[in-house]
C-alpha cells in the first residue's frame, strides 16, 4: 500500500514538504504525531490524526505516538484564543496512560519492525535546565521566524496576548522532533493543519542543529457541511471514553450525520476500500432514506472505539423510541444504555419496597407517580390500550411488581405514542 495515494484519495492531506513522498517510497519511515494530554480521553476531533497513523503503519511504515507530558505544561497555542490552566505532573500521567489504552485499539503495539510505539517527552525534556535549552535550542532559530508563525501573529494582535511559555511552545515541540530523528531515527511528523507551523518547526531545527533532512505532513481539520464545529453537540465534545460519551450516543452522532458529510467521513475514518465507499455511495443515491452510508459509518466507528457488543446494543436501542423494541430487547440493556437513551425523559421515583406487594396499575400511574393527574384519566388511557409498561400494552387489571423493574431498577412507561416516563425504584 502507498501511504500518500492512499491519504490522496481520502482526501486526507492538506500540505506536505518536498521530498516526503519520495522518502516514504524509498524506505520503511519511522513517523509520529503528538497528542495533548491535558483531558484522559480523545475524542473524535483527533480521530482524523489516529488514522493517518493507521494507514501508516497498514503500509508498513513505523508509528510513533508522543503523548505531550512536558508540552501539556505549557499549551500550544496552535488554534487557541487565550492561555489555558496549566495541569499538574500526576494528572497529567493518568490522562496519558488513558490515551494510550484508547490507541491501543487503533494501532498495533505488538513487537516487530513496525510496530506502534508510545513514547513521552517529558522523559528528555523535564532534565533540561533553562540554560541549556536557551543554549541547544534556542540559539538555532530566530526571533523572526518564530514570530512569522500565524499562531503566534494572531495571539500577538489579539487584546490576550501570548505569554512567553506559549511563545516557546513551538521550541519544545520543534526539539521533540529533533531529539525522535536523533535518538528514534524518526524522519516524519503528521499532525492537524493548524500544527503546520510547529511541524516545519522542527524539520528547519533539524537542519540546522543536525544537518539532517525531515519531512513533515499534515491533514485538512474536519468541518461539517453546515459550517459547524466537527464533533461538537450542544453537550459538548463526543468522547471515545464511554464514560464520557455513551456507545449510544456515540452511534447516534454518526447516524445523524448528513448525507454530504457522512460521504467525506467515511473515507476519512474507516478502512472500507473505495470499490466498497462506491457501493454505498451508489446506494445512498439511489434510496437515500435508507440511510446506507450512515449505518454503514456508524457501525464501523463505533465496533473499532468500543466493541461489536456495544455497537449491537445501541443498534437494538436506536429502536427504542420508534416501536421497534420489546420487552426482552429493555432487558438486555445495561443501565447507562437505558439511561443515554432515556436522558432527558421525564423520571419519578418510587419507594422500591412497595413493589415487592404488588401496586395497582391506576394507583402506580397516579398516586405513586403522578403520571397522570386523576385515576379516570388513566383508566381512560388503559382501556383505550394507551398504555405501556416496559414496551408491553397494560390493561386495567395490571399490577406493578419487582418483576417489572429493569436491570433491577428501572421501570420504563409509555403514554400515548410520544410520553415517556423513567420511574426509578429507591
Amino acid at each position: 500500500m502507498n501511504f500518500i495515494e492512499e491519504l490522496r484519495w481520502r482526501g486526507m492531506i492538506h500540505d506536505m514538504t518536498p521530498g516526503t513522498e519520495a522518502q516514504l517510497v524509498k524506505e520503511l519511515t519511522r513517523g509520529y504525531i503528538g497528542y495533548d494530554p491535558s483531558s484522559d480521553s480523545l475524542h473524535i476531533g483527533n480521530l482524523a490524526t489516529i488514522m493517518m497513523l493507521v494507514h501508516l503503519q497498514r503500509a508498513g511504515h513505523k508509528p510513533f505516538i508522543l503523548i505531550g507530558g512536558a508540552t501539556g505544561m505549557i499549551g500550544d497555542p496552535s488554534g487557541k484564543s487565550e492561555e489555558r490552566n496549566l495541569l499538574d505532573e500526576n494528572v497529567l500521567h493518568y490522562n496519558q496512560q488513558c490515551i494510550k489504552q484508547q490507541l491501543e485499539k487503533f494501532l498495533d503495539f505488538d513487537p516487530g519492525p513496525n510496530s506502534a510505539e508510545i513514547v513521552n517527552n517529558y522523559e528528555w525534556i523535564k532534565d533540561f535546565s533553562f540554560l541549556g535549552f536557551l543554549r541547544d535550542v534556542g540559539k538555532h532559530l530566530t526571533v523572526n521566524y518564530m514570530i512569522a508563525k500565524d499562531s503566534v501573529k494572531k495571539r500577538m494582535e489579539s487584546g490576550s496576548g501570548i505569554s512567553y511559555a506559549e511563545f516557546s511552545y513551538q521550541l519544545v515541540q520543534g526539539y521533540d522532533f529533533c531529539w525522535l530523528y536523533e535518538h528514534r531515527q524518526v524522519k516524519l511528523q503528521m499532525g492537524g493543519s493548524d500544527q503546520w507551523g510547529n511541524i516545519v518547526t522542527g524539520t528547519e531545527l533539524i537542519r540546522r542543529k543536525l544537518g539532517g533532512d525531515a519531512f513533515g505532513l499534515t491533514c485538512p481539520l474536519i468541518t461539517r457541511s453546515d459550517g459547524g464545529k466537527f464533533g461538537k453537540t450542544e453537550e459538548g465534545n463526543v468522547w471515545l471514553d464511554p464514560a464520557k460519551t455513551s456507545p449510544y450516543k456515540f452511534y447516534q452522532f454518526w447516524l445523524n450525520t448528513s448525507d454530504e458529510d457522512a460521504a467525506q467521513y467515511i473515507k476519512k475514518f474507516t478502512l472500507l476500500s473505495g470499490e466498497e465507499i462506491e457501493l454505498l455511495l451508489r446506494e445512498q443515491r439511489e434510496a437515500p432514506h435508507r440511510r446506507v452510508l450512515q449505518k454503514a459509518l456508524a457501525k464501523d466507528i463505533t465496533i473499532r472505539v468500543h466493541s461489536e457488543t456495544e455497537y449491537l446494543a445501541a443498534l437494538e436501542a436506536s429502536g427504542i423510541l420508534f416501536d421497534k423494541s420489546t420487552t426482552e430487547t429493555l432487558g438486555k440493556l445495561s443501565a447507562n444504555m437505558l439511561l443515554s437513551v432515556f436522558e432527558g425523559v421525564p423520571q419519578r421515583e418510587i419507594v422500591k419496597n412497595e413493589l415487592a406487594q404488588f401496586i395497582h396499575i391506576v394507583d402506580f400511574l397516579t398516586v405513586k407517580t403522578t403520571i397522570f393527574t386523576t385515576k379516570g384519566e388513566a383508566r381512560r388511557m388503559l382501556k383505550d390500550k394507551g398504555v405501556s409498561i416496559n414496551k408491553r400494552k397494560v390493561s386495567e387489571d395490571y399490577s406493578v411488581g419487582m418483576n417489572d423493574l429493569l436491570q433491577g431498577t428501572y421501570i420504563l412507561v409509555q403514554k400515548g405514542k410520544k410520553n415517556y416516563f423513567l420511574v426509578k425504584a429507591v
